[in-house]
């Protein structure tokens, strides 16, 4: 059974309840942890292109660099992307190998990928056609999934910020990688993405409020992305 689109704040919480009853190391840790702000990213290629500038840098990095950009663009979109040279992003601070990206992007755009249509896709096929695109990895397309379309199960096991929260919360003796934190998370299905959103929450109780989800909380400014592992 497909579970409810994490759309709204109501949502959220009734997917924590939720998610609580399924794991109590989980109920315990969301009365830890300040409660995870409802976040979304736009579900097109903006969306997209927002997520890869955010890969491998700090926040604070990632806001300055995109913030260039779209002063530069006006609006970022397909037209605007095209059109722009090398150097309009280079100065602004975005690495080769993200532009690469970026272009890897908009030509599988142009070539008929439908990021609108992702959503109507079932999660595989949606993270397949992402992941397909030179560059996009798992982490940028589960937290897509998870942020843009709200999908609930959505879990990006590359995260840093995740790994870390998990060894903290779970007293593991060392960091998890993917494939590690993956298996942890196979309890929490199918609610595995709000899992995350949790945990993000408790990596910023433990960092004094430095916040590390890689998408902005609706009422904040925009919080870019921390870390992709390709």
């Amino acid at each position: 059974m497909a579970q409810p689109r994490i759309l709204s704040r109501d949502a959220l919480d009734e997917a924590l309840d939720a998610l609580s009853r399924l794991d109590p190391r989980m109920a315990a840790l969301r009365a830890q942890s300040p409660e995870p702000p409802l976040r979304a990213l736009s579900a097109d290629l903006a969306g997209l292109v927002w997520l890869i500038n955010s890969q491998l840098i700090s926040v604070a990095a990632a806001r300055a660099i995109h913030g260039r950009v779209e002063a530069a663009l006006g609006t970022v979109d397909l037209a605007s992307l095209g059109a722009a040279p090398d150097e309009l992003f280079l100065d602004a601070g975005m690495s080769r190998g993200k532009l690469k990206t970026v272009r890897a992007l908009t030509a599988a755009v142009e070539a008929g990928l439908d990021i609108a249509g992702l959503d109507a896709l079932e999660e595989a096929e949606a993270r397949a056609a992402l992941t397909a695109v030179p560059g996009i990895g798992p982490w940028t397309a589960d937290v897509f999934l998870l942020f843009a379309h709200g999908r609930p199960d959505a879990f990006p096991a590359g995260d840093v910020a995740v790994q870390q929260a998990l060894k903290e919360a779970l007293g593991l003796d060392a960091r998890p990688d993917r494939a590690a934190a993956e298996r942890i998370a196979e309890r929490w299905r199918p609610l595995r993405g709000v899992a995350a959103q949790l945990l993000w929450a408790y990596y910023l109780r433990n960092r004094g409020g430095r916040d590390a989800a890689p998408a902005p909380a609706r009422t904040l400014p925009n919080s870019p992305a921390t870390l992709e592992t390709l």
